[in-house]
């Protein structure tokens, strides 16, 4: 799994334009939102969204992602939530 997120990160470390000031908020667990989430979009998207939804509102996203395809298991799936409830969420 280790391997997997270095991968991505090395991957994904090149930012798309307009977006170089884009930076997840430091947390337990945000080395696991950017390669996961991160592999299929850019981070504005958690960023946009952080207006909307508490815990029930980033489950339910991480859920999608999931079904969409997301290769993300149910222990790092409750950790990615986490942190982004704690640091994106509405009622924090």
């Amino acid at each position: 799994m280790r391997k997997f997120i270095a991968i991505v990160l090395a991957v994904f470390s090149i930012s798309y334009a307009g977006e170089e000031n884009l930076v997840l908020k430091e947390g337990k667990n945000k080395e696991l939102v950017q390669a996961y989430c991160s592999a299929c979009h850019s981070v504005d998207y958690i960023m946009m969204n952080s207006k909307f939804l508490d815990r029930k509102g980033w489950e339910a996203e991480v859920n999608k992602m999931i079904k969409l395809g997301a290769p993300i298991n149910k222990e790092d799936s409750e950790k990615i939530i986490d942190y982004l409830v704690k640091n994106y969420g509405i009622n924090k």
